[in-house]
């Protein structure tokens, strides 16, 4: 039996941590390894067109999967490619392991040609960020490395030198077992016994939650029933919480909606739940805040809190709402459910007034029409900028719909190398990316990536001609819009021309007939919507210095807009408020 080399022990110990694919671009010291991809059959290599796309993907694999994910890159260029993927998945809190290929190993420190220092350039975006410099150090490193991405969740980079990968690998290597799972994090007892003293002593409670409250969903609701509290959330917790939710008064932030900021506001005591929420401009300052998390480093950074709870939120409402006192009078939560409803009911004319016979699109229409149309489990894929205005506002969820984007990073052109990794992750699952014009051109090129392997993503293009979130920021700061124009092509012709289904609208009323022809379509499909650039419509009082970038600095006031099925939702839980 022939020796293995240290790049075949590396995908070994790859496909033992439950890697099923790496992303990346092949080339000169990253080939040993790739090799040891070709001749290994429990992982494959997925060949895309650029390394940052190879870096989204594996983060969309991870944030679906909840498992570790994996990319790489060749050396110098190849691998400094990786890095602004890599910072999403990172501050996504997504197990993804970089595998940065490096010069050799004799040449570092001496301007060899490409040469960079790839375990200096990622620590930035990773929990561990090493190199190895030797064959015995391999597994061990590599080990160290799995086990950083999965145990802390986020990113860990290991760079290797493309000699030492093709050295034989040392004799008799430790089998050594690797944590692929991370565990539940329950508070310690005095924590819990001072909240449940401030839930007690508390006549008006909120809670606010973020991704953190994902799979706690039974835990929340039936906390939420006991202390009579609504319930807002962030952008990222929207996808866990709002869904069979009577207590759901809406999204707080920049793209918010509903009552969440007055719920925020007029309690005696808010919880934040799994929530990093980094706009403090919306949180109280003036009401008492407790906050669970389980990461420390997390808690009080966003605000003065009055108890710091460490642990998951599942775990720590399992221990919570036992010993609560229930609590009996509504007129709280009642009272934010009518201002919700009412909150909505104004801006929903924003996309149901002429939406049918308005030419361009209304952009608001098009979301509504996507969320009816697509499927109960369809993962949507969402590029930074007005489509996280769109998704925010249209897409329902439902509990088994997934919604990702670069929601903590802001980086454009994530759509569609993360509608990449997704749909690897299943075939038969409708994936949908909701590309604007100018975050789909900045990386088209891994279009190609879904005809090269027959993706059935189907790509929704909200195609306004210019950087449309640029355009409101500095309008919002009193700036003449200056370089966000698109001279854009036929999108739609580009994609035919790819092999791919490919069709374009420009009116209302092709619309659902052109997306119901791309859902069916068993290949990659792109549908080419002219939308309308001026859609999003501004509150009179927003003032120069409240928008920066796409964080609200200082204002407590939302973007107004459209709500879809949003309102229909607040509508229903109204029946459960008893009448006086």
């Amino acid at each position: 039996m022939a020796k293995q080399n240290v790049a075949e022990q590396f995908v070994d110990i790859l496909v033992k941590a439950g890697v099923k694919r790496l992303y990346g671009v092949v080339g000169d010291s990253l080939n040993p390894v790739v090799d040891a991809v070709r001749r290994n059959t429990a992982i494959d290599w997925v060949h895309v067109r650029h390394e940052e796309t190879a870096a989204f993907a594996a983060g969309a694999e991870a944030q679906v999967t909840g498992k570790l994910a994996a990319c790489a890159g060749s050396c110098g260029p190849g691998n400094l490619h990786l890095i602004n993927g890599l910072y999403d998945a990172h501050r996504s809190m997504a197990p993804v392991l970089a595998l940065a290929s490096h010069i050799p190993s004799s040449e570092i420190g001496l301007g060899f040609f490409q040469e960079t220092h790839p375990d200096r350039l990622f620590q930035e975006c990773s929990h561990y960020s090493e190199l190895i410099s030797s064959p015995k150090q391999m597994p061990r490193l590599l080990q160290t490395a799995i086990q950083n991405a999965v145990g802390r969740s986020g990113v860990s980079v290991v760079s290797l030198p493309g000699d030492i990968a093709d050295e034989p690998a040392p004799e008799k290597a430790a089998e050594t077992a690797l944590v692929t799972s991370r565990p539940s994090v329950r508070p310690g007892d005095t924590e819990i016994d001072k909240l449940v003293a401030m839930i007690d002593a508390a006549d008006k409670i909120t809670l606010f939650c973020g991704s953190g409250t994902a799979g706690a969903h039974a835990e929340v609701m039936e906390f939420a029933e006991k202390v009579k509290s609504p319930v807002g959330h962030a952008l990222r917790g929207k996808e866990h919480i709002q869904y069979d939710n009577p207590f759901d008064v809406g999204m707080s932030g920049l793209l918010g909606y509903g009552a969440a900021y007055e719920a925020t506001h007029e309690c005696d005591l808010l919880i934040l739940l799994g929530t990093d929420f980094p706009y403090n401009a919306f949180l109280p300052d003036d009401v008492q805040i407790a906050q669970v998390d389980v990461r420390p480093e997390h808690l009080g950074r966003r605000s003065k809190l009055d108890l710091a709870v460490w642990g998951d939120v599942k775990e720590t409402l399992r221990c919570l709402t036992p010993r609560v006192q229930e609590k009996t009078n509504r007129r709280f939560l009642d009272k934010m459910l009518k201002k919700h409803a009412d909150a909505l009911e104004g801006v929903v004319k924003a996309y149901t007034r002429k939406v049918e016979k308005h030419v361009p699109i209304h952009p608001e229409y098009v979301a509504s029409v996507l969320d009816e149309l697509a499927d109960d489990d369809a993962v949507f894929t969402v590029d930074t900028g007005m489509c996280n205005v769109w998704a925010a506002r249209y897409i329902t969820p439902n509990g088994r719909r997934r919604v990702i984007g670069s929601f903590s990073h802001g980086s454009m052109a994530n759509a569609l190398p993360m509608a990449i990794g997704a749909q690897f992750t299943d075939r038969r699952r409708q994936v949908v990316s909701m590309s604007g014009d100018g975050g789909f051109s900045m990386l088209m090129g891994d279009f190609l990536t879904l005809v090269q392997y027959d993706l059935p993503v189907k790509v929704v293009l909200f195609n306004n001609s210019s950087l449309g979130m640029v355009e409101l920021e500095m309008l919002v700061a009193g700036l003449p819009s200056y370089g966000t124009t698109n001279k854009n092509p036929d999108f739609a012709a580009v994609a035919r021309a790819c092999g791919a289904h490919g069709v374009r609208v420009e009116k209302p009323k092709d619309l659902a007939g052109a997306l119901k022809s791309a859902f069916k379509h068993k290949g990659p499909a792109l549908v080419d919507i002219v939308t309308d650039p001026n859609a999003l419509s501004i509150p009179p009082k927003i003032s120069a210095e409240m928008v920066t970038g796409f964080a609200l600095s200082a204002s407590k006031i939302v973007l107004d807009g459209g709500v879809g099925r949003m309102l229909q939702m607040a509508r229903s839980n109204l029946r459960n408020v008893p009448r006086p």
